[in-house]
């Protein structure tokens, strides 16, 4: 089929070709950015087509679905790969708009997005595994492609401990299999439950640490603020709102479809990482004047709400854990795009992040918090829906904080510089594009909300309970 296949086909030979020309050039950006937006688009139509007819499957070559490479996509799947598309073009846009200084950059964001859409649309265990180090190498290769030592330093950082967390999921893959004879995650899932205790807690504890680092939740954070800080705003936007798009789908794929025995047993130790995750990250980007800097720890905050979702668990819990999700990353690349950008326009571009940030209408990261304040309240935690009120003020504090230190006081006064200037058209269509996504899903939340409660029913379906 080709909405299956075809966006993996497109990256592939994009990348490929992408990779033997110099992208410094403008018409080799572009190809680069057309690329990802047909993946996109053909993403988009798919998404709509999973949410109307369910889940749309392919097995390369005719093999049995056991044997063959076989491709899955359910309305989770869907829904992140075409999320992750949607914010490369936008950040490819403006790379290519401010003027693209590797000769690599637009063969690694395709190689990138190729591994992203893999791991979303994969339905066997071990080809996530090898999409999700395809992604993984090009986001080491791309902090670096400046080749400035605080790049290189930083990208050094970043591949050490997520080679880490990789060697982690792995073990976690060689125990799954041992335990169950196969890779593919419908049988996996079906056999899951029954696993042996020990067993079954072991891989647990593999994959959430795996996927916790990928997503920089404390305490497995320290890489982020500073990778964050030193790439250039278009590269962290990509790692914010897509790469990072990794952990939370792998905690909702393998936690909440794979092993839901083993996330309810653990929903209090996940509230309560989650709750200390949000107020240190909180706490962290209240101390901080640098926007960046304010973002990567804004992102480990952030981080902590999927968290709780998780442990609140239940239909309404998951689906509170995508909408978020979605929001969260929508956010990210929105402020990130928009950080070093100046004049009246970008202001407002601004701005819209940052009540999203907060929580405040009309913004899809309302709707996001909002996802979560109905979950705690149906589940009764009235600790979890205390938390989020002071999650959500703390919130409010640090990026109203940011807004104006970033945007009111005097220009001599900043600290840090704005190499991007005035700018461009390009680069206001970037941010633009992605805050009207925002403002678009605030005013009319029902496709966000419908994609959070069709996500989750996509996994309660895949470990047999509906």
């Amino acid at each position: 089929m080709i909405l299956v296949a075809g966006p993996l086909l497109v990256l592939w030979v994009a990348g490929l070709a992408l990779a033997a020309l110099d992208g410094r050039r403008r018409g080799v950006g572009v190809l680069a950015i057309a690329a990802v937006a047909v993946a996109f688009g053909l993403q988009a139509v798919l998404l709509g087509r999973v949410l109307a007819d369910g889940p749309q499957e392919l097995v390369a070559g005719g093999w049995a679905a056991d044997v063959g490479i076989r491709l899955r996509v359910d309305a989770l799947g869907a829904v992140f790969a075409a999320l992750s598309s949607g914010i490369v073009v936008a950040a490819l846009l403006q790379a290519v708009a401010t003027g693209v200084r590797s000769r690599s950059l637009p063969a690694l964001v395709v190689f990138l997005t190729l591994g992203l859409s893999g791991l979303f649309a994969t339905g066997d265990v071990f080809s996530f595994y090898v999409f999700f180090e395809l992604a993984m190498i090009a986001a080491y290769a791309l902090t670096a492609a400046s080749g400035t030592a605080r790049e290189v330093g930083a990208a050094f950082l970043f591949a050490i401990v997520n080679l880490v967390g990789s060697f982690l999921f792995l073990i976690g893959i060689a125990l799954l299999y041992r335990a169950t004879g196969t890779l593919e995650m419908v049988a996996v899932a079906e056999a899951a439950g029954r696993l042996e205790a020990t067993t079954a807690i072991l891989i647990a504890i593999s994959f959430f640490v795996a996927f916790g680092t990928k997503l920089g939740l404390f305490p497995f954070h320290f890489w982020l603020p500073t990778l964050y800080a030193t790439a250039s705003p278009p590269v962290a936007a990509i790692f914010a709102g897509a790469l990072a798009n990794i952990g939370a789908y792998g905690l909702l794929r393998f936690g909440g479809a794979i092993l839901p025995n083993e996330l309810a047993l653990s929903a209090t130790a996940l509230i309560v990482i989650g709750s200390v995750s949000i107020a240190y990250g909180a706490i962290q980007a209240i101390g901080r004047r640098d926007t960046r800097e304010v973002l990567a720890y804004s992102s480990i905050g952030h981080v902590g709400y999927i968290l709780v979702a998780l442990g609140l668990g239940g239909p309404v819990g998951l689906a509170a854990a995508v909408a978020f999700s979605v929001a969260n990353a929508l956010n990210k690349a929105l402020l990130f795009l928009s950080s070093e950008l100046r004049g009246r326009l970008t202001a407002a571009i601004f701005l819209v992040g940052v009540l999203s940030v907060a929580g405040v209408p009309p913004t899809a990261g309302f709707f996001g918090k909002a996802a979560l304040f109905d979950a705690g309240v149906r589940a009764e935690s009235w600790w979890t829906v205390a938390l989020l009120f002071v999650g959500g003020a703390l919130s409010f504090v640090y990026v109203f904080q940011i807004y104006q230190h970033d945007r009111w006081r005097p220009r001599e006064q900043r600290e840090r510089a704005t190499p991007l200037g005035s700018a461009g058209v390009g680069q206001r269509l970037a941010a633009g594009l992605v805050a009207l996504v925002v403002l678009v899903l605030g005013l009319w939340p029902q496709p966000l909300l419908a994609a959070g409660r069709d996500a989750a029913e996509a996994i309660v379906v895949a470990r047999g309970d509906g």
